[in-house]
């Protein structure tokens, strides 16, 4: 029976031919081109709407047309057309267009390049997969390339071509899954997309690029090819700084950063790129932090997930700026001091139709079996982390970040989702692994490898888990049976301290235990202790809204919190508007609220972080050994019935007195042990007028007396502030 769609003189065509009309072949080169047999050569062409085509120029040898089709073939004597051809051809508009035939160009991915990628060893692959501007035999263009191993056929598409998936077909290197094709004259900026008809289905789907690195502003999502002129970097002195650092040893205070939302132009419009360096950098470096750490800015589509439902995983979001001006961002970040950490999200992806959910048609990227393949909680899909070009894909990802934009570390979302197979899920919605456990091997394979990866490419590069279990380890070398990540967020002390602060102080000393548990691990791991944006969120409420009493007591309480974390081991992260007491939670769609700065009590938050930030970084007992025991030693963590803590922070044989009153009380004459006698002077008093308190103190010092108390040879006694903490140094 005929085929309606094609006349019967058509389908007498050899089946190569009907497959390049049909757009179903997969290596285009075997009828496209010229081919050469014997003393004869012959050039094929598929130009859908050309009238005629011609070689070199419309005066040049014509074509002819392969009847009620859009071939057109030219035979002649071998040597005829030079070795580099045009085709000219014009339209049903007599408009007259000329290409330089891409099919006369061999593939130029390499047999090492499919090997390592096959692998999942191609920490580079981005320079291989994508779209990348090259020359080829003296012509200039394009080479494209993805990997869809159940493709029937891929085309690029885009505006050069009308989206039009027949005139641009792609060739597949073997059993690699690999899809190639250069195109001549293609330009930096051009649009792209790739069209691919799945094998088995026949199902034609419209796909962006997985390793574009330029994407168009939402709601549109085609890839952009990117600008191929190299970005002059000015940070050599930041980078080889960091990769000599002994960052586990120094001080490290982390501002975190949604670009979307800290502060918005007079019209209510994102900053760009270079506009958020210029102000972001001027205000961390008041304030005293070290690092910035930025939610998600790899390429999304909707502003709501902040970033955490990538589609881009090798590009800056279009939201800001170009790729080159968020290398201006970083750059001008290491300029002033200041380093960049990325939030990287490897454990999900979300299902839009554009992205790589179920990429060939198949179940690519993901797992097929939604028990093993999808979040319910979250509507994403989970990486096949067992499947070596997955692996590879977030691997590259990875080292593009680190490579390509000098980003100084990676904190890595959602771990504990990663690493386990049930992870919020109910019996029977999961899969055990080969053994009967409820491990995913293959993730926990992935997180080594990653972190093995980095540490070795990039001395001085961090990797840092967002992980909210007990699994051990995490943030010790994989030569010894950990993970090796550089850290790990401490979400233990994290939710037993806001759990703890929010209880009205008249209940704290039945809960004082979950101030002084979290010292019975806390140098099991290298952890931080962060005060991010998951707290402030999702009806959670601000930093200041958890704090119980009014007004006053919660801008005391805040001052506490921060006191009390600022002299606890772990390096520190905030989430941006903790830091002057911001009165509603996160609101991604508006700038923080920065009116509040012109009332005393928020500025004076602010003035304490800013204190607190230069006391930590220039007192070497408070960050020197924040992952080992002998940076720390309690003086009292019973007084329980006063709920008050107070410690010292050690380096060596110098140290700072940390004690800390939760309750509104003014503490009199409370005696303090200190292991050597002298004057210790007051560096800090959250509860000072400066910052907002009631100014209660000792007077800027007192003098020790030869008193034995908590097990130490003097002591000194003290006046403690309401809900306030004290930071002394032996003078």
């Amino acid at each position: 029976m005929d085929d309606p769609q094609y006349p019967n003189d058509t389908i007498a065509l050899a089946p190569d031919l009907l497959k390049i009309i049909e757009a179903r072949h997969h290596d285009p080169f075997s009828v496209l081109g010229r081919h050469t047999d014997g003393k004869q050569e012959t050039i094929r062409a598929f130009i859908p709407e050309a009238v005629s085509v011609h070689i070199g120029s419309k005066k040049g040898p014509q074509f002819e047309r392969i009847a009620n089709t859009d071939l057109f073939e030219w035979s002649g004597p071998a040597g005829t057309v030079k070795k580099q051809y045009r085709l000219c051809w014009s339209d049903t508009g007599d408009r007259i267009h000329c290409i330089i035939d891409p099919y006369q160009f061999a593939p130029q991915i390499s047999e090492f390049d499919l090997h390592l990628f096959g692998e999942g060893r191609h920490w580079h692959i981005y320079n291989i997969l994508g779209a990348h501007p090259m020359e080829i035999e003296g012509v200039k263009g394009v080479r494209f390339a993805t990997w869809a191993p159940n493709a029937e056929r891929i085309s690029v598409v885009g505006d050069f071509n009308r989206w039009d998936g027949r005139c641009h077909p792609m060739a597949v290197h073997g059993s690699s899954g690999i899809w190639e094709l250069f195109i001549p004259e293609l330009k930096p900026g051009t649009l792209y997309k790739f069209e691919i008809r799945n094998r088995h289905s026949g199902a034609v789907l419209l796909k962006t690029d997985p390793y574009g690195q330029q994407f168009e502003l939402r709601p549109n999502t085609a890839a952009i090819i990117r600008n191929d002129e190299p970005y002059l970097w000015q940070d050599a002195d930041w980078m080889k700084q960091r990769a000599d650092a002994d960052w586990q040893h120094n001080p490290m205070s982390v501002y975190e950063v949604h670009p979307g939302s800290w502060l918005r132009d007079e019209n209510g419009n994102f900053l760009n790129y270079r506009e958020l360096a210029i102000q972001l950098v001027e205000y961390v470096s008041e304030l005293g932090f070290t690092h910035i750490e930025l939610l998600p800015v790899t390429e999304h589509p909707l502003d709501a997930s902040w970033g955490y439902q990538t589609t881009g995983y090798f590009a800056p979001t279009s939201r800001f700026g170009t790729p080159d001006e968020f290398r201006f961002f970083v750059d001008y970040c290491h300029r002033h001091g200041i380093g960049i950490l990325l939030d990287w999200v490897p454990a999900h992806f979300p299902k839009d139709s554009h992205g790589i959910a179920r990429f060939d048609g198949t179940a690519l990227y993901e797992h097929e079996d939604p028990r093993r393949g999808e979040h319910r909680d979250w509507g994403t899909l989970i990486y096949n982390f067992g499947r070596n070009e997955v692996k590879n894909f977030l691997l590259a990802s990875a080292i593009y970040w680190l490579e390509e934009f000098h980003i100084d570390g990676l904190r890595v979302d959602a771990v504990a989702s990663m690493i386990y197979l049930d992870y919020s899920r109910e019996e029977g919605d999961w899969i055990p692994n080969i053994y009967g456990g409820n491990e995913n091997l293959e993730a926990l394979e992935f997180l080594r490898e990653l972190n093995t990866v980095v540490h070795s490419q990039h001395p001085g590069a961090l990797v840092i888990a967002e992980e909210s279990t007990s699994w051990p380890q995490v943030s010790r070398p994989v030569w010894l049976g950990g993970l090796g990540f550089s850290m790990k967020w401490n979400m233990g002390w994290m939710h037993d301290t806001l759990q703890y602060m929010s209880k009205d102080p008249i209940h704290r000393h039945y809960h004082h235990d979950q101030l002084t548990f979290g010292l019975l691990y806390a140098f099991t791991e290298n952890f931080m202790l962060p005060f991010s944006h998951d707290e402030v969120v999702h009806g959670k409420g601000s930093m200041l809204n958890k704090m119980p009493g009014d007004e006053w007591q919660r801008f005391a309480n805040l001052r506490l919190l921060y006191t009390y974390m600022y002299t606890y081991p772990g390096k520190k992260l905030l989430f941006m508007g903790n830091e002057f007491g911001q009165g509603v939670e996160l609101n991604f769609a508006h700038a923080l609220d920065w009116y509040v700065l012109d009332f005393p009590l928020h500025k004076g938050v602010k003035r304490l972080l800013g204190d607190l930030n230069r006391s930590y970084r220039s007192t070497p007992p408070l960050y020197r050994h924040e992952f080992e025991h002998q940076g720390f030693e309690w003086l009292d963590c019973h007084d329980s019935d006063q709920s008050v803590l107070s410690y010292l922070r050690k380096d060596g044989d110098d140290f700072v007195v940390v004690v800390l009153n939760f309750t509104p009380i003014v503490r009199n004459n409370y005696r303090l042990g200190v292991p050597a006698p002298g004057y210790y002077q007051e560096l800090l008093n959250s509860d000072s007028a400066h910052y907002g308190g009631s100014n209660t103190g000792n007077g800027g010092g007192v003098s020790s007396e030869p008193i034995p108390w908590m097990g130490q040879p003097h002591s000194i006694e003290l006046t403690l502030p309401p809900l306030a903490g004290l930071v002394f140094k032996l003078v």
